[in-house]
């Protein structure tokens, strides 16, 4: 079986060494190109049409609606608005069955009134929403002093990238001319109503579809700050404008036009877009990025990735699933290096080099010795990408000729200690800014836990992990053993009363717990560890007659483990790992966990597509497709391994 795995991986490896693979699911990202598409009237020809039409045909729920993600349970109003607006500019008339279907459901839950921010925002824009109703965002926030507790730079960099040109384009009001298509569909949405709009009056109101974190007290008084301040003359309106501007085109340059994500990326574009003659260089430099890097056409069609890819995470796991498979004895070494040396050229490529230039002018930490989760190209380093990288590299030290050098692995050791949060864990990309109050204060409303880069359990683990091998190979030049007491009290606080660990960036209990039990043992605590303990009977617990793990995505949502309706590869494989690591004592229920991955295993070696598994800010799903490629194949090389030690070891 994981011989089979093994040429599975090999075939679908890149010529540069990485695992390209489908990277979709969330609705709200494609619509958005399409509305920028269409300002700049650089819309797709009719063969890339069709392939976008098929996509949202895909996804579209048997109600009509669209969700949040492709697989969502409940449709959304702002994914829905968005997704009518975007069939229609790709050609769809308001009578196909498809468009019909969804006009009505918009109109049977309210309107594009309801639809969260970031989809007014976008309406804005194509001018199918007015201006008046949004809540404003200030650009001039951004000319606060930096130690001011509400200053942008103390935001999630996520957030903080998305809400710099939004506040730019909020700023001066950007609209799109009109034409015969936009003013059709401003009538198919509002009844012919749009003139009688009373705004002000619906800045603020949100369809229950959308309202999964809703407004709180300190949010309404924010934002009826900002609009009685939006009254007054705007005496630094334009200094504020340039601030922004500033901001955004080094985010452009130091990323080389990809941005930290794709919803930046679209904003960055229409705040180039409408500057008119003096963006347009910056715009066609940066419009080429969308089919490189985030469209995506793949089994249900052409959509946008949630990240320009996600190869340097992909390989740093395949590579890890490589190396246990070998372990085990069930790929030779000389089988292996067909496959390890070009992944660990693009390991090796793509470590990042150095910092930022003026980091701490554009509010960025440093960068050199980071992995990003990606390629060097987008320069984004992350904790556990950042972790995961080191451990790879470290691993394969001396194997291949042309290796990172040692003044870089020291770099990422560096990296990693300054990235330590004060509660002993490690956010995603920084040190956490800002307190958590501030979440109080997320104006999304369909999205949790934007607003600051907080300590998360597969994080901490991950750098747990990394900082452990490097003790090894550094012995004595860093001081680690403070740092690594203080990420393993964070591991441990973080354990829930039934003994799961709840992971934020995939499907959910299963993650979480072979995350922290990984660290956990990493760092020194023995099978017996009564942590260990409590997490190995949660999953046995879990466990489905048929030896398979199965935790369905709004476990995420609801923050309670929610079975899936069916066996999940990748799920039961975190899982068997978790308890093989653990060294669990229920024996057969490794076992049947093991035979369920082998006979759920495809001819080819693969593991048939699954569910969605991937998740961020607790309601959109994301795929990773190449996760029931490698982890099943690394989850049972560690099974036999273990099924071939001596009874007494």
């Amino acid at each position: 079986m994981v011989s089979k795995a093994f040429d599975n991986l090999k075939a679908l490896q890149a010529e540069r060494g990485s695992w390209p693979s489908d990277y979709g699911g969330p609705m709200f990202l494609l619509p958005m190109w399409v509305a920028l598409a269409w300002v700049a009237r650089r819309m797709p020809d009719a063969a890339r049409t069709a392939r976008l039409i098929a996509h949202f045909t895909a996804v579209q729920r048997s109600d009509g609606s669209i969700g949040l993600h492709a697989e969502a349970t409940s449709g959304s109003m702002f994914t829905s608005v968005l997704g009518y607006v975007a069939l229609r500019l790709l050609g769809l008339p308001p009578d196909d069955a498809r468009t019909s279907r969804l006009l009505a459901w918009i109109h049977a839950n309210g309107s594009p009134l309801g639809a969260a921010s970031w989809g007014k925002f976008t309406l804005c824009l194509l001018g199918l929403y007015d201006w008046r109703g949004l809540v404003p965002l200030l650009p001039e926030l951004w000319l606060l002093p930096r130690a001011s507790p509400f200053h942008p730079s103390r935001l999630w960099c996520h957030a903080r990238m998305v809400y710099l040109p939004m506040a730019w384009l909020y700023g001066t009001k950007s609209i799109a001319p009109d034409d015969a298509t936009l003013t059709a569909i401003r009538n198919e949405l509002y009844r012919g109503t749009y003139a009688e709009i009373d705004w002000e009056a619906h800045r603020e109101t949100v369809a229950p579809s959308d309202d999964y974190r809703p407004s709180s007290a300190p949010l309404r008084t924010v934002n009826r700050m900002q609009s009685a301040l939006e009254r007054f003359p705007r005496l630094l309106r334009r200094p504020a404008l340039d601030e922004c501007l500033t901001l955004i085109r080094h985010e452009d340059a130091a990323t080389n036009d990809l941005d930290i994500g794709p919803v930046n990326a679209v904003l960055n574009m229409f705040v180039h877009w409408f500057r008119g003659a003096d963006g347009r260089a910056d715009f066609d430099r940066g419009w080429p990025k969308f089919d490189e890097a985030y469209l995506w056409d793949g089994h249900d069609g052409l959509k946008m990735q949630g990240y320009n890819n996600a190869e340097l995470w992909d390989s740093a796991f395949a590579i890890q699933a490589l190396l246990a498979a070998e372990h085990a004895g069930l790929v030779s070494p000389q089988r292996n290096d067909s496959v390890l040396a070009k992944a660990h050229v693009f390991l090796r490529d793509n470590q990042i080099l150095e910092d930022v230039p003026e980091a701490e002018r554009h509010y960025r930490h440093r960068s050199r010795g980071g992995w990003p989760f990606s390629n060097r190209m987008h320069g984004w380093p992350i904790t556990d990408c950042t972790a995961e990288g080191l451990k790879c590299a470290l691993a394969l030290e001396g194997r291949y000729d042309s290796e990172v050098p040692p003044e870089l692995l020291r770099a990422s050791v560096e990296l990693l200690l300054s990235w330590q949060n004060d509660d002993g864990g490690w956010g995603t990309y920084e040190r956490q800014r800002g307190g958590r109050w501030l979440e109080s204060l997320n104006p999304s409303q369909v999205f949790g836990d934007i607003m600051v880069d907080t300590s998360y359990v597969e994080c901490t683990s991950a750098c747990l992990q990394a900082l452990v091998h490097a003790r090894r190979r550094f012995p004595g030049e860093f001081e680690l053993e403070a740092p690594i007491t203080r990420g393993v009290q964070f591991l441990r606080d973080a354990q829930r009363e039934d003994g799961s660990f709840e992971g934020s960036w995939a499907v959910c209990f299963t993650y979480g717990t072979w995350f922290a039990v990984t660290g956990l043992l990493a760092a020194g605590a023995s099978a017996n560890d009564r942590a260990i303990r409590r997490a190995t009977a949660f999953l046995l617990e879990q466990q489905r007659s048929d030896g398979s793990f199965s935790e369905h995505g709004d476990s995420c949502r609801l923050r309670r483990w929610i079975d899936g309706e069916h066996g999940h590869a990748a799920q039961t494989a975190w899982a068997l790992s978790t308890l093989v690591r653990a060294r669990c004592e229920d024996r057969s229920a490794m076992a049947r966990a093991a035979q369920w991955l082998c006979q759920r295993q495809a001819s080819d070696g693969s593991w048939p597509r699954e569910p969605m598994v991937g998740v961020f800010n607790k309601t959109c799903l994301i795929t990773y497709d190449c996760y029931r490629h490698y982890f099943p194949m690394w989850a049972l090389s560690e099974f036999m391994t273990l099924e071939h030690e001596a009874p007494s070891s």
